[in-house]
Order: structure tokens, then C-alpha cells, then sequence
């Protein structure tokens, strides 16, 4: 358990941005009035999630490998943080669901209506918890790959 303390930590504090992340983006109305905006917007969300990485990676290089850490070793530390952040995923759309913005399913099922995007029965197949926690359960440890093996490249060093 102590070897893998610092993913954790990491995994947490990644689980804790998506979250406040979640909060700004309604509060900047993104999941309400500018729903129509939400679609690109969000994807900033990657300049957070990857400098987590890039300081999860140094501090694992750091704290643990005194200062010289292989490609390999930051792969696996990051592999670890993504299998981590995918367990915590499905709380993580829960809360955000339930309680930092409990209309956005009906507000996107709306959108996606009202624009033609979709009919209503497609619309309200795409937009809902269960469908958004399978969404995360697929998306974070494949993002969480591709981040991982890029990031290992900047931060290793012998």
C-alpha cells in the first residue's frame, strides 16, 4: 500500500479537480443557458487533468524514486492513478448528477431536441446517469493511457 500512496493522493486530487471542474461549469452556465457551448468547453478540462499528471508523475519521481524515475516506472505509476480515477468515475458522475447539477440530463435531452441533433428516444438513451457512468468507465483509463504514456516521456530521467 505504501508503494502506491503517492497514486492515491493523485487519484484524489484528480477525482477533486473533475469535480470542481463539474461546479464552474454550471456555474458558468454550461449545463443550463450556454448548453449549446458545453460540447466544446469541457474539453478544457484536459489542461487540469494533464498538468495533475505531468505534478503526480514528478512527485512520484521525486518522493519515491529519489529523483530518477525510467519511462516504465512513470507508465505504471500512471497506469496505477488511471485505474485509481476510472474506480472513483462512477461516484465522481454520481455526486455530479445528484448534486452539483441534478438538471443537466433533462436540460441536454432538451438541447439535443430542440437543435434536431436527436429525437427524443435517442436523446434520452444518450443522457442519463447510467449511461454517463459506463461513458467514464470506458473514457478514464483510456484517456488516462494516452495521458500517461505522454507524460512519462517529459517527466522520466535518469
Amino acid at each position: 500500500m505504501k508503494r502506491i500512496t503517492i497514486e492515491i493522493k493523485w487519484a484524489i486530487i484528480f477525482s477533486l479537480m473533475t469535480l470542481l471542474w463539474m461546479m464552474l461549469e454550471k456555474l458558468a452556465g454550461l449545463h443550463d443557458e450556454h448548453i449549446g457551448k458545453h460540447a466544446i468547453v469541457t474539453n478544457f478540462v484536459a489542461i487540469p487533468a494533464i498538468a495533475i499528471y505531468v505534478f503526480a508523475l514528478l512527485d512520484k519521481r521525486k518522493n519515491y524514486y529519489n529523483g530518477k524515475m525510467t519511462y516504465l516506472q512513470g507508465v505504471i505509476s500512471g497506469l496505477i492513478i488511471s485505474a485509481i480515477v476510472t474506480v472513483l468515475s462512477p461516484l465522481n458522475q454520481y455526486i455530479t448528477s445528484t448534486y452539483i447539477t441534478p438538471g443537466y440530463f433533462q436540460n441536454a435531452i432538451d438541447y439535443a431536441v430542440e437543435t434536431g441533433k436527436m429525437s427524443f428516444s435517442e436523446a434520452n438513451d444518450n443522457y442519463n446517469l447510467k449511461n454517463y457512468i459506463v461513458l467514464g468507465l470506458i473514457s478514464a483509463p483510456v484517456l488516462g493511457l494516452i495521458t500517461t504514456l505522454i507524460v512519462a516521456i517529459f517527466t522520466k530521467k535518469r
